[in-house]
């Protein structure tokens, strides 16, 4: 079995575009590990072993629904909405009135579907989990809908940043693969100490 899962990992980091630097990301957090997305999603058929064990290992929730942030997360929870044959939401990104230095962003349901959630027990699901901006604040956003958020997922965790968030709200965390990964706030980024400039990726 642990062979099995080896071989799932290391399938799955083929698929991503990953490189070692000084990044701002979206949380507001610097960090040394970026991924390019966009490619993940190039080849669907390729994620579709990835998302049936994902799938698999949410069974065990007996979810009425999973949800997504936007972009990505939504792409792998609709997938996985439809192996599991439940209901499927996701969340849209908007800017915070007043944003603070960290975690800038909201992530919202759309007004139509709020009232269909209240006593449903819901899967969150990202495509990458790292500081987990989005996640936290779909989270905080399906309880706000009187949902039941009972575990967080994603294809690959990136750190431990988030396993305190899923101890502190007693979710569980499912993924098909970790990596290392090291996030500083701004102020104690030990990258930015060391003057190494930070690379800015809108210009790619």
């Amino acid at each position: 079995m642990r062979n099995s899962c080896n071989t799932m990992q290391s399938d799955l980091l083929q698929l991503l575009v990953a490189r070692r630097g000084h990044f701002k990301l979206e949380s507001g957090h610097h960090g040394d590990l970026w991924l390019d997305l966009d490619r993940l999603f190039l080849h669907p058929a390729a994620l579709q072993p990835f998302t049936s064990q994902l799938a698999d290992q949410l069974v065990k929730y007996r979810l009425d629904a999973v949800c997504g942030p936007l972009v990505g997360g939504a792409f792998i929870a609709q997938l996985i909405a439809v192996e599991l044959d439940i209901e499927f939401y996701y969340t849209e990104k908007t800017i915070r009135p007043q944003p603070p230095g960290l975690y800038p962003f909201a992530y919202r349901l759309p007004p139509g579907v709020r009232q269909l959630l209240p006593g449903k027990q819901v899967g969150i699901i990202d495509d990458v989990i790292n500081a987990g901006s989005a996640v936290r604040s779909t989270y905080a956003d399906l309880e706000s809908c009187q949902a039941k958020p009972v575990v967080l997922s994603a294809l690959l965790v990136l750190g431990n940043s988030i396993d305190g968030f899923c101890t502190g709200q007693s979710v569980a965390l499912e993924a098909i693969a970790r990596l290392p990964s090291q996030l500083w706030a701004p102020a104690e980024c030990p990258l930015c100490a060391s003057q190494i400039a930070l690379e800015d990726l809108s210009l790619e």
